[in-house]
């Protein structure tokens, strides 16, 4: 859990194309202030996942930042995907069937069967 969770929450719950914001909207959606580095620096802004957790939020809603004015410390959440219904929870570990449809057998295969004929006598030196 983040603590950019509830800018996230709130994008998602918009049902808007463009949320436009203030730096201090942000922060009260947030509950506390943005760190100064947000004021300064023009890339905090910037739309690449790996550049902040708070970035990780907006994009997670569906939202892309747009005309972001640091003097004006404003700026534009862009929609760039439709909000999805959240998806209920699988109680299954995720990598059960994640092989599904890799594998096909030939018609005729029996899995049962020994994949050596000889197996009996491999395992019990020639006593089977």
């Amino acid at each position: 859990m983040s603590k950019y969770d509830p800018l996230q929450k709130h994008l998602e719950s918009v049902p808007l194309t463009q949320v436009a914001m203030t730096f201090r909207e942000i922060e009260a959606v947030l509950g506390f202030e943005l760190p100064a580095s947000s004021r300064r620096h023009r890339a905090w802004w910037s739309n690449n996942p790996q550049n902040s957790v708070m970035t990780r939020a907006w994009l997670d809603a569906g939202y892309e930042t747009e005309n972001v004015d640091m003097d004006a410390r404003r700026l534009v959440f862009r929609r760039v995907r439709p909000t999805e219904e959240p998806r209920p929870r699988s109680r299954r570990h995720p990598l059960i069937g994640s092989m599904k449809g890799t594998i096909t057998l030939v018609p005729g295969v029996d899995l049962a069967a020994p994949a050596d004929p000889n197996w009996g006598e491999i395992a019990h030196g020639g006593d089977a």
